[in-house]
């Protein structure tokens, strides 16, 4: 499921939640590539690729379907997104990840949408739709 202009609130919430997490967790300019499947700032399942760790399309699509696997019982109404670093510009990754993910959905039958992350921003690499700050903190006085 493409995420398409205009953006719901629900997608904005998720993934500025996805944005913050990985923006207070991730040293700047040294976090691996890693698909995360679940729900930002609660529960959810990772892949990190490792430095120099050679994946073809299949096995990134065999990753994305163990995800989806592991999280459906935990997460009916779940997420998905792609942490890395650099700018929201498409990257080879994104188109890589990007095609491996919604291969797995299809083979599951499910609809679960996938955004790029980076300390900047989220961006759905199929659309282009996506939100980009240049100073997000969390809000005073709101839970994670």
């Amino acid at each position: 499921m493409p995420v398409i202009a205009p953006i719901t609130r629900t997608h904005h919430v998720v993934f500025r939640a996805a944005v913050l997490s990985f923006k207070e967790s991730a040293p700047r300019g040294r976090a691996p590539v890693s698909l995360r499947v679940g729900v930002p700032d609660g529960a959810h399942e990772c892949h990190v690729v490792q430095p120099g760790q050679a994946l073809d399309q299949a096995l990134r699509t065999d990753i994305a379907a163990a995800l989806l696997q592991r999280t459906a019982a935990q997460h009916p109404h779940r997420w998905a997104w792609l942490t890395r670093v650099g700018t929201l510009a498409l990257h080879d990754a994104d188109v890589l990840w990007s095609a491996a993910w919604y291969a797995a959905c299809a083979e599951a039958d499910v609809e679960v949408p996938l955004a790029v992350v980076t300390r900047a921003g989220w961006r759905d690499p199929r659309t282009g739709v996506g939100r980009e700050w240049t100073r997000l903190r969390r809000r005073s006085g709101v839970a994670p």
